[in-house]
């Protein structure tokens, strides 16, 4: 038993780390400023260049930024998709395919989600063209600031010898981009493309004062109209003006729009190795359909988000029911067209041949059902612009709505704002942590009850005796007992077949304990009970008496 004590003692009294119960609590985060508030995100970059010296260079900054994190996160997911075809683990539906990834603060890993509901081939067939609709969410970034916020109280890995960890599901809003790719031809598109408007002879394009001084026309001009208007919801009927681009662009390469005024989304024209065309358009915007979810240990951290499951309990859409879902936001554009200038997406201007848009063509869909071995152009767009999503809630509201003053997009004094969360946390505790280690109960049961008997002899017994099991007493004895024929020549190698069959006991002797073998077996006889003579010093009597109670079954020790 005492062997396995120890063990069981570790296993369920030594207070280890483990996971708590989740419990729901009200968290607290900061907010400074609206959604996707391209200003705040260009005034916060990190830049040793300051404004007296260039005035661009915050947006210098921020578009270094936009270009590290994209192709960054962009490279992460596509080494997703190698090992995905690799292991012919592909897929045609959206969200069996690799998740968006992107980083955060150098040390948490993040996991967007694909929400699309619409089918690729249905639509198609709708619209008489290859069309490819994806939608993809990215948890709430404000999250991680709020799990470290000192108002909500939650101790940090590395307060606990870096130990610890932590898991927060959160209610809040989720940012999502939409991108809507179709295939065109160069008749269809051509309306748009102000190298084929009569006035382009007289003045041809120049990719250095694009797109000022062409007479492109303004509002209330709807522009011209094109077969695709119902598609991407061009003209008066969608409140909606149509993109206008600089020119077609040769193979492998594309160019973006950046003539709207009061613009939803922002427009891409590309082309194919083949000279097909695709016309793309993002939107961002925030979705009550999702919650966002943080795990924080000393290796790192993962946030991610959880979407379109009715039975989430973190549903912001649980908190906010009439919450509304979809609605573009303005400002993303401002921060979007930034990032699509930082990669190159409009290298195609100047015949650029950009490595990022030659990849992008090679990906532009074929066929009206996503392509298991290959990912689609709306989907790379969607992770290339991730990241902007990731800013866009930087110190934003946790709600879907700016409830402070219209008149102001930045607070000069953040203030806290709450939301529903749940949270679960790792901290020293009895009990073990493995299912199977109940089984120790048991020992440690037996053990009480074994110590409760051990105290009830010591107080009606008549005190304490000797345990000569414990090796050092086990030992003691030996060393001072005389030699014994039963185990002749077994000094050097140990005791061998038939040794091992003597039996052994305790025998006294003058005030001297001492082993020897017993020949016959006592199993049914009754032990003698060893006098011990008076007039022994206090040593003796002390052996003596040991010797008397171990050798008498009366006294409950045998």
């Amino acid at each position: 038993m005492a062997i396995f004590y120890t063990t069981a003692s570790d296993a369920l009294v030594t207070p280890q780390l483990k996971m708590g119960k989740e419990e729901s609590r009200l968290m607290y985060g900061r907010v400074a400023t609206t959604f996707a508030n391209p200003f705040y995100v260009q005034e916060h970059c990190q830049t040793p260049i300051p404004l007296a010296t260039d005035t661009e260079a915050a947006r210098t900054c921020i578009q270094i930024e936009h270009a590290g994190q994209a192709y960054h996160n962009y490279m992460q997911w596509l080494g997703s998709w190698r090992n995905s075809i690799d292991t012919g683990n592909g897929s045609s539906e959206l969200i069996s395919r690799p998740r968006p990834t992107a980083m955060l603060y150098d040390n948490t890993t993040v996991l967007g989600s694909w929400i699309s509901t619409q089918n690729m081939t249905d639509d198609s067939i709708k619209y008489g063209r290859i069309v490819n609709n994806v939608t993809m969410a990215m948890p709430h970034s404000g999250i991680f600031s709020a799990a470290r916020d000192p108002i909500n109280r939650i101790l940090q890995p590395k307060d606990l010898s870096g130990l610890g960890e932590y898991t927060i599901g959160a209610s809040v809003p989720s940012s999502v981009v939409n991108v809507l790719c179709a295939t065109v031809t160069e008749d269809e598109i051509a309306p748009l493309v102000y190298s084929t408007w009569p006035n382009a002879t007289a003045n041809p394009l120049n990719s250095s004062n694009w797109p000022n001084s062409y007479g492109i026309p303004t509002v209330p001009s709807w522009l011209n109209q094109t077969p695709v208007d119902d598609l991407f919801g061009f003209g008066e009927k969608y409140n909606r003006r149509p993109p206008v681009f600089s020119k077609f662009p040769i193979p492998y390469n594309s160019v973006l729009n950046d003539t709207a005024y009061h613009a939803d989304a922002i427009y891409l024209l590309a082309t194919a190795a083949d000279s097909s065309y695709a016309l793309c358009s993002l939107a961002a915007s925030l979705t009550p359909n999702c919650s966002t979810h943080y795990h924080s240990s000393m290796s790192g951290g993962e946030l991610r988000s959880h979407c379109n499951d009715p039975n989430d309990p973190l549903a912001y859409s649980k908190s906010y029911p009439n919450a509304t879902n979809g609605i573009r936001s303005g400002d993303w554009v401002n921060l979007g067209t930034l990032w699509a200038f930082s990669i190159n997406l409009n290298g195609g201007i100047s015949d650029s041949q950009a490595a990022n848009a030659r990849l992008l063509t090679q990906l532009i869909s074929t066929s009206n059902t996503l392509d298991t071995s290959l990912p689609s152009m709306a989907e790379s767009l969607a992770v290339l612009a991730g990241s902007t999503l990731l800013q866009s809630t930087q110190d934003s509201p946790f709600i879907h709505f700016w409830n402070y003053s219209t008149t102001v997009a930045t607070l000069k004094t953040p203030q806290y704002q709450a939301f529903n969360a749940t949270f679960r946390y790792a901290d020293y505790a009895s009990g073990g942590n493995q299912p199977w280690q109940n089984i120790f109960h048991l020992v440690l049961i037996l053990v009480f009850f074994t110590n409760i008997f051990c105290l009830v002899h010591f107080i009606f017994g008549g005190g304490l005796v000797t345990d000569f099991i414990e090796p050092q007493n086990l030992f003691a004895l030996a060393m001072n007992s005389p030699p014994n024929r039963e185990l002749a020549g077994s000094c050097g190698t140990g005791p061998e077949h038939e040794q091992f069959h003597v039996k052994w006991a305790i025998n006294y002797d003058s005030g001297h304990l001492f082993l020897e073998n017993r020949d016959t077996p006592t199993r049914g006889k009754r032990r003698r009970v060893a006098t011990v003579p008076s007039g022994m010093g206090d040593a003796e009597s002390i052996i003596g008496d040991t010797y008397s109670r171990l050798s008498s079954k009366k006294s409950g020790l045998i």
